[in-house]
């Protein structure tokens, strides 16, 4: 089976996910820490070289600041296996902004861009049915392979994660060739 280097997991759903079981939206974010480490976990033993977590948004530190709490609290986990990039407070603009200053040549900008050190993604999973990036790591995402699942991201099982690799074994990789 052809596997992805490298994940990057759009985490949606978790405020959803708390009001349908007549909670507060900021406990929905309580239950979205199990699936990381699930998903840490499942790269792990799959040997995928790299995930990435697209946790918090520059356009989500407008939320109140009980429900930005959450993003605050540091979790050290793994044996350094798997290379995991966590996205807080990440913006797409701040990201490019280098681009403006730079010197660079526009077939190999990401050497200029703030996000440099982290690799193409071959594979964006994103839970909760919302069909968009979000503004994820543009230059990082331009020929990834989208898979969006319509459960909340609390409510992950180890079948989502598989679902989405097979799926990504069954795509053409063109490249844009």
């Amino acid at each position: 089976m052809r596997l992805p280097e490298h994940i990057a997991v759009i985490p949606d759903g978790n405020r959803r996910w708390a009001l349908s079981k007549n909670m507060a939206k900021d406990e929905g974010y309580d239950y979205g820490i199990n699936p990381g480490l699930k998903v840490f976990k499942l790269c792990e033993k799959e040997k995928i070289k790299e995930v990435t977590f697209y946790g918090f948004t520059v356009d989500n530190t407008k939320r109140p600041s009980y429900q930005k709490e959450a993003f605050t609290k540091r979790k050290l986990f793994g044996t350094g296996g798997v290379k995991v990039n966590f996205l807080i407070n990440y913006g797409w603009e701040w990201d490019l902004y280098a681009l403006k200053s730079a010197d660079c040549n526009h077939k190999h900008i990401q050497p200029y861009i703030h996000s440099h050190d982290i690799s193409r993604i071959d594979l964006v999973i994103r839970w909760g049915g919302r069909r968009r990036l979000s503004g994820l790591l543009p230059v990082q995402t331009v020929y990834s392979d989208f898979f969006v699942l319509d459960n909340y991201w609390p409510d992950f099982k180890d079948e989502d994660f598989y679902k989405a690799l097979e799926w990504y074994n069954n795509q053409d990789v063109t490249l844009g060739g």
